[in-house]
């Protein structure tokens, strides 16, 4: 089993289920925008690109998964896209929760940095229109950022044990030299 664990980052199967999975939540979130009418918001959009930026190095080691580099560079971007996630998540499950949301204000638009204007590029992925206090679809009792909340911590988690497998690897590569 052990073994097996730490073989995981060398192998291609478990980038392509990581980058899948990801695009296939980018999938979901595009479904509740434009089949089910849900708005998102600045912070939901943040989310979908926290979760696009999980896809996108995901796909670094895809190309090369025997690579010690590709497997760290994925690795710590992945878990740097996922902790950022749940932090944003965090954020507006507090703010969707607040007593007196009136302190608690979100952006009207987007601020990507001046050079990358996605929503303004690509407004229909990266616009957002809905107001972050809004809690327009539940499931057990949960709303969108509180299942997103789950999701990164559940990325970040597993982000975590692949960096101590590779640590592990190299570990055990170095006292068998």
């Amino acid at each position: 089993m052990l073994a097996t664990l730490k073989q995981l980052p060398s192998q291609r199967a478990a980038w392509a289920v990581l980058a899948a999975s990801a695009w296939l939540l980018v999938a979901a979130a595009l479904y509740f925008q434009y089949g089910m009418g849900l708005e998102p918001c600045v912070k939901c959009i943040y989310q979908r690109v926290a979760i696009m930026a999980i896809g996108t190095v995901a796909l670094v080691p895809l190309v090369a998964p025997r690579s010690r580099m590709t497997q760290w560079l994925g690795t710590l971007g992945w878990l740097t896209a996922a902790v950022w996630g749940y932090l944003i998540a965090a954020e507006h499950v507090a703010l969707q929760n607040s007593t007196n949301a009136f302190f608690m204000v979100c952006d009207t638009f987007p601020n990507f940095p001046s050079f990358m204007p996605l929503h303004e590029w690509f407004p229909g992925v990266f616009g957002a229109p809905g107001l972050c206090g809004d809690i327009d679809w539940q499931f057990a009792g949960l709303s969108m950022p509180g299942w997103m909340q789950i999701i990164f911590a559940v990325y970040s988690v597993t982000a975590i044990l692949v960096a101590v497998t590779l640590v592990w690897a190299t570990l055990s590569r170095t006292t068998a030299k």
